[in-house]
Order: C-alpha cells, then structure tokens, then sequence
C-alpha cells in the first residue's frame, strides 16, 4: 500500500512508466512463485521439493490456526493430494458416501474446488469380487497425474483411466475418456490395492503394475508378467513393457513408481522392482503406438542388496532377520545421481534398510562400480528422498526423520518422531513437512542444525505425504483433507 500511495504523488509521465514497470514485475514475482503440482513430487524426477513460499510454521485443526479449510475423506486415505488448475485431487474411500447411487464398498478419486474445498465431483469404482487384495477399507491410492484438462490415474481395480479434470456436465459424476484394464490385458496379479503413481512424459505414461504374490503370500501368481509399463497417453494403448522378469524374485509386491532424469543429453527411466534393484530403461524411441507392445531397453542394474537370497525367495516370509529386499518408495533423480531407499519387506521381511545414492552415468551391471555411497538406516523404508541445497531428507520406520549429505551420506542430524512414516517428507520455504501413522505431523527447519519448529497432533493417521501448492499446503489424515495457509 505505500508503494501505491507514493506512486500517487508522482508525475504522469516518466515516473508513471516507472510505476507501471515495478507494479508488473511484482505481480509477475507473485505469480511467478506460485504453481500447482500436478504429479508426484518435482516434475519428473519424483523429488519432493517445492519452491511455494510463504507456508505456515504451525497450524491448529482444533482452533481453526492457518486452516483455510478442510473436508472429510472417509476413513481410509493413502493418496497424497494433487493440484492442478482450480482443483484438489485425492484418492480415499467411499465410507464418507456423497452419492446415494454410489454406496457400498467402492474406491473413490474426490475432486474439490481449490478455493474453498467445495466438492466437485468423484470417480466411484466397486471392488474386486471375491478378491481379499481389493476387499476393506482400502479405496483408490494411486495420486493423480494431471496434464491440461486430462486425468491420469490407477483406480482400485488396477484399470489405467484417463479422466475429464471438469467432470461430466451437469452431474457429479468423472467423465471417464479411455481406460486400460492391467490385470486382463497383461494378467497381471495385484497385490492389495493397485498404487502406481503415473509418471507422465512427452507421449507416454509410465507406470507400475502392482504384480505380487496372492493372499497366501507364498507365491506369485503371475510370474511372467510386467513390472513397469508403458501406455501411449491419447488412447491409452500399451506402447512397452519390461522383460526383466522381477515377478519372480519379489518377495511381496511390486511397490515403487518410475522417475526420469536426463543423463549425458538422454532421457532415462528409473524404476524400483520389487526384487530390491534400482533399473535404469531407455525412453521408447518409437514416435507411434507400435502393432504390438516393444521390450523396454536396460541401460544399467544395480542390486540394492547383493548377498540377499535370490532363489526360492518365499521361504524367507516373516524372518525378520534375513531375506531378499524390495524397494517401496521411489528413486529420485538428483544432479546426475540416482537416490533409492531399499531393504527388507515392511510387511514380512527383515528389518535391515538403507538409502542407496547411485551413479547413473554408467552402463551394465553396476551394482559395485555404481554405488556412491550407502546410509544404513534404523528400520523398513516405505519413503521417497526430498533433496534441497546439497542436503537429503528422509523418514524411516524407526521411526527417524534424518538429514544427510546428498553429496557423502554423511549424516547431519536425526530426530526420533511419533509413529513410522508412510509417506515422505516435503522440503517446501525452509521447512521440512512430515507425518506420521500416528497422528503426528511435523515441521523442522530446512539445514544442517536440527531446529524443531512445530509438532501438531491431527485427528488421525497420516499415510500420504504433504504437498504444496499455489501458497497452500496440502495436508491428508485418514479422514480429512486440510488445506493449510497463512492466515
């Protein structure tokens, strides 16, 4: 307001032209900081960095402190929030049930208006029958992927849908484009409710398959099919797959997502297989949606746990001490590095976990020559990396929050936290943003000293991560969607 009022007092003329110069560049300035997060993480690289500013140190669900606002889910959310265009996407479940043709145990995709939550519209979708996989509580846990005015997302029946961001007119009903069924098409078995978060680049959608062992957890049922697909983003076609055959040596379920990063002028695949091994792929060379799907080419392997049993790995299930690893959360691609948490399988394997930091420039195998550095970390890892400023963090089911040099695996501090986390952490204006399965989310200061800045106790568990978006910060609990902003 001063700024206007001086500009008041001066002269139509050169100092008007001034005025009108510096008012632009502000509102560029504003508008400039300010984004959605249409996907996962940074774009492509999967890193949960974001440069919003001016995001709150606290806030109070109880009080109303910094809530701008917030909406029931249900009782059962594991999506993490997407932003895009005037509106909030996020998987739950249909116990909240908002249409009366819709009820009964069904996974749902909500979309809410940015603004004020205002509900817009939802994708319901029935489970499975007679599948204990798709059965309970657990509704849609893919996030969305958002391009212009398209949807991309994994619904609980393991089916690729590509939506109308605006929904159907006149209806609160998604307007469903094209969908892909990844079970039918590449019998593909999936283990508890598909989860793949759809990498989108260029043409192409990549995602996980959700292959896993069946309800007895002793045997994959599908041992030929894909891990990591391809599918071409206008019809929905499948354009590749991989042919690495990971079904067999994964001892539960094919958990993590793809990410990208451009090496030595090339764009490359990174993807975490179930069977503990960090692969890099060539991006599909092919301009059109080849007669039948192409292999996925390797450019490098690098096994995040080497001495591990390989062979007749289900006999290892429930040794808490020994046993093959998988990955669950995702690689990030950082400054010509690859950063991946593997270890034993949360649910039935051994407690030993680490955070790998690989060399992507290589070619082979490069399970020995490709590793930088390797963190031991205290428990099971279901987190994906965020680094900023030379600096690493990552949560950890010991439950430990840590920091680290990206550039050593040099550790700068850690903080024992309330609950293990299942989400990752979100470095976003100097803070970094967590939750817990127990309720409690916190914010520390971004940097080499440990400075806690703020613990808040929500009303349930936290299962997703937070994100950050046009100055607010998205913030999802089991039951409720908070939208977090300066008030």
């Amino acid at each position: 307001m001063k700024k206007n009022h001086t500009a008041q007092q001066w002269t139509l003329g050169l100092g008007a032209t001034i005025f009108v110069t510096l008012f632009a560049t502000v509102l560029f300035a504003i508008v400039a900081r300010a984004g959605d997060q249409p996907q996962w993480g940074e774009k492509f690289s999967r890193n949960m960095v974001s440069a919003e500013t001016g995001l709150p140190d606290a806030f109070d669900p109880k009080t109303g402190v910094n809530i701008k606002w917030s909406v029931p889910l249900g009782t059962a959310c594991y999506s993490t929030p997407v932003i895009a265009s005037g509106k909030v996407l996020i998987g739950a479940n249909n116990e909240q049930t908002r249409d009366p043709q819709q009820e009964g145990d069904r996974g749902v995709l909500l979309c809410f208006d940015e603004k004020d939550g205002h509900f817009c519209w939802q994708l319901a979708v029935p489970k499975l029958p007679g599948l204990r996989v798709d059965a309970g509580e657990v509704g849609i846990v893919s996030p969305a992927t958002v391009e212009g005015d398209r949807v991309y997302i994994v619904n609980n029946r393991n089916e690729v849908m590509c939506l109308n961001l605006n929904g159907k007119a006149n209806s609160a009903d998604a307007d469903v484009i094209w969908s892909f069924d990844v079970n039918a098409v590449l019998r593909v078995r999936q283990h508890d409710a598909a989860h793949s978060s759809i990498l989108l680049h260029g043409q192409y959608l990549y995602l996980c398959t959700s292959n896993g062992v069946d309800e007895t957890h002793l045997v994959i049922r599908s041992p030929d099919a894909p891990s990591l697909i391809v599918l071409d983003k206008t019809t929905g076609k499948l354009v590749a797959q991989d042919r690495e055959g990971m079904a067999p040596r994964t001892i539960h379920c094919t958990w993590s997502s793809p990410a990208l990063g451009e090496v030595g002028g090339k764009p490359l695949i990174f993807f975490g297989g179930g069977d503990g091994v960090c692969y890099a792929f060539d991006v599909p060379a092919t301009n059109a949606v080849p007669a039948s799907p192409i292999a996925l080419q390797r450019v490098w392997r690098f096994d995040c746990d080497p001495t591990a049993p390989k062979e007749e790995i289900h006999r290892w299930q429930e040794n808490r001490k020994e046993g093959p690893s998988n990955i669950t959360g995702m690689p990030v691609f950082h400054e010509g590095k690859v950063y991946v948490a593997a270890g034993g399988d949360y649910w039935h394997g051994k407690h030993q976990a680490w955070l790998k930091c690989i060399d992507a420039s290589q070619r082979g195998d490069i399970t020995h020559s490709g590793e930088v550095w390797s963190f031991a970390l205290n428990r099971h890892c279901l987190s994906t990396p965020s680094i900023f400023d030379g600096l690493l963090y990552i949560a950890d089911c010991g439950p430990t929050v840590h920091c680290l040099d990206a550039r050593t695996g040099q550790e700068y501090w850690s903080h024992a936290i309330k609950g293990e986390t299942w989400g990752s952490t979100l470095v976003a204006d100097g803070k970094v943003y967590v939750g817990t399965r127990r309720r409690a989310f916190y914010v520390f200061a971004a940097g080499k000293e440990k400075r806690l800045i703020s613990e808040i106790e929500l009303d349930s568990p936290m299962n997703s991560s937070p994100t950050a978006a046009n100055g607010v910060l998205y913030v999802a609990t089991m039951q409720r969607l908070y939208a977090i902003a300066k008030r």
